[in-house]
């Protein structure tokens, strides 16, 4: 393993090094072992920083969530391990959470069509990655989130400054090079110039030659304009200078390893704080045991259960949020003490009673008004937050218990379980039933909550609305992880197949019926929500294969 230690140069190293000056001050930055060995490994790590920013375009260019995106994850993960290793760094202990956890999330984008979760998984491969890289260079056992954040953003804002040194990097090398190496650069510029006229003259030939290669090549060059030409080199060069940046900036070792040093704060004004907060809590907690958890709880004149949950439960989550702050910011800034550890216990065990009367509210609330996004998110964090307090309880009675590193893994599991449940198949899965009782009632001449009681069906059984659901303007919104659920509602209310292979789902109906279909109406809000896959789906080939999309289309011609 290297040696931790920055080194700093002397007037010899300086000159062997060629050293770039900093300002007209001719002063030299800090040099470690590390950056000696990206200079003298240049010639292996910046053509495999260019041929992966080869790789990042081919992935990516356009298509943000393909069956490539796993694939560039995979590649990433070998360029920068790739480059490690040349550096003399090797995976440390723990590796492999992150390099597993970065291949679902990548997995997960090809097999959703989820705008939400695509953002966060690349978000999450992203923050894995510094957090890896991180891992390798610095000692990282003893950081808390905050030293952890702090240091991701000084690596990325560091890897700015560091944009140049491919090009110092580069004539150092070259430089100390024989000149038969400068030859053979020679001989590969000549090579260019006179392979690529020979390439367009017997790609004119072949052209010719043959229909459907002519064809090919036709769609080929209509696609290819200046606009594209220069987004696919602005990214390529972007990507290899970033990356090559990177690696430079973690090789100075700029960040500060040591993480602070534990509270010195006198524990008595935090005890006068949470002691204050822990008695409302207890009294706050004995209602909610009492009246909604034992079934005691008699509602204000005017309330409903609908109406008291829908004014709980956001406020209840932000009472539990600002819990686990106050509760770390007390863990982190004040000496430790009897009392304190007490109070905190106190006031965590009711937190947990805060988290689970929101929670019920939660689902009370689903009971009148059926899933949204939203209420899912809300239902995930809650459950979140329990299992981030089991982890701050802990830290409180054993002070050295990996808070942090418990608290990532509770994170990235639970967003993987989140990232491969498709809340949008739920949604339509739960909503769309609960639609379909409500004709089923009515055909019955019976109401719709006494339908539900009796049908055998849990789903129907568990809402407690007056009426079926009808939001189906919000169904059009949803994307194609909807389909398994979606396909054969349209195709029970009747909806036209052939819509589906038009141009455009929307038109071809005003064509057909001579108006518009209503997006918020039981039939008109499928046309446009096939409209909205069939611009997901307008360039869907090899390159841009997407899990979701092809069941969407699959499930929609089988219904059908």
């Amino acid at each position: 393993m290297i040696e931790k230690e920055n080194s700093v140069w002397t007037d010899e190293s300086r000159r062997e090094s060629g050293g770039c000056q900093e300002g007209n001050r001719g002063s030299f930055s800090p040099e470690t072992e590390e950056t000696k060995q990206l200079r003298g490994n240049f010639g292996v790590i910046a053509p495999a920083a260019l041929a992966y920013s080869i790789f990042y375009v081919f992935c990516m260019y356009r298509n943000g969530s393909g069956i490539t995106f796993p694939f560039f994850v995979a590649g990433s993960l070998w360029f920068f391990c790739f480059s490690l290793s040349k550096l003399g760094i090797i995976l440390k202990k723990g590796s492999c959470f992150y390099l597993i956890a970065m291949m679902l999330l990548g997995i997960s984008t090809f097999c959703t069509d989820d705008g939400f979760l695509i953002f966060f998984n690349k978000l999450g491969v992203f923050l894995l990655l510094l957090s890896l890289l991180l891992k390798q260079v610095y000692d990282t056992s003893g950081w808390r989130l905050g030293k952890y954040l702090g240091s991701m953003g000084q690596l990325v804002f560091n890897g700015f400054g560091e944009l140049g040194r491919l090009v110092a990097d580069g004539k150092v090398y070259y430089g100390s090079r024989e000149k038969k190496l400068d030859r053979r650069v020679w001989y590969f510029a000549g090579g260019l110039l006179i392979g690529l006229p020979l390439l367009l003259a017997v790609a004119a030939l072949l052209a010719s030659a043959d229909v459907v290669f002519r064809q090919m090549m036709d769609r080929l060059l209509r696609s290819v304009g200046l606009d594209n030409l220069f987004a696919v080199f602005s990214r390529i060069t972007f990507f290899f200078f970033g990356s090559y940046a990177l690696l430079s900036c973690l090789c100075k070792r700029k960040i500060r390893e040591a993480a602070p040093d534990s509270g010195s704060g006198e524990p008595v004004l935090a005890i006068t704080v949470t002691g204050l907060l822990t008695m409302m809590y207890l009294l706050f907690s004995g209602i909610q045991i009492g009246g909604l958890f034992l079934g005691r709880l008699r509602l204000p004149e005017g309330y409903t259960y609908a109406i008291y949950a829908r004014e709980g439960f956001f406020q209840l989550l932000a009472v539990s949020l600002l819990n686990l702050v106050i509760v770390l910011f007390c863990i982190r800034h004040f000496r430790r003490s009897k009392v304190l550890k007490s109070i905190l216990i106190v006031m965590s065990l009711c937190t947990f009673v805060v988290i689970a009367s929101s929670f019920l509210r939660m689902i009370m609330y689903i009971r009148y008004y059926y899933l949204t996004y939203l209420r899912i998110l809300v239902l995930w964090a809650l459950v979140l937050l329990a299992l981030l307090f089991v982890g701050v309880v802990v830290q409180i009675i054993k002070e050295d218990f990996p808070l942090f590193r418990y608290h990532m893994a509770v994170v990235t599991v639970l967003y993987l379980a989140l990232s491969f449940a498709h809340p949008d198949y739920l949604i339509a899965r739960v909503n769309v039933t609960n639609a379909s009782f409500g004709q089923e009632a009515e055909q019955s001449h019976m109401t719709y909550a006494s339908y539900g009681a009796e049908s055998d069906n849990l789903t129907g059984g568990f809402f407690l609305a007056e009426r079926p659901y009808e939001d189906y303007g919000y169904l059009r919104e949803l994307s194609a992880d909807a389909a398994p659920a979606l396909a054969p509602y349209l195709q029970e209310l009747g909806y036209d197949r052939k819509a589906l292979d038009a141009e455009d789902a929307v038109e071809y109906r005003l064509r057909k019926e001579g108006s518009a279909p209503d997006p918020s109406g039981e039939q008109g809000f499928g046309y446009y929500w096939m409209r909205r896959l069939q611009k997901r789906t307008e360039n869907f080939g090899i390159r841009t294969y997407n899990v979701s999309r092809h069941i969407a289309l699959r499930s929609l011609r089988r219904e059908w």
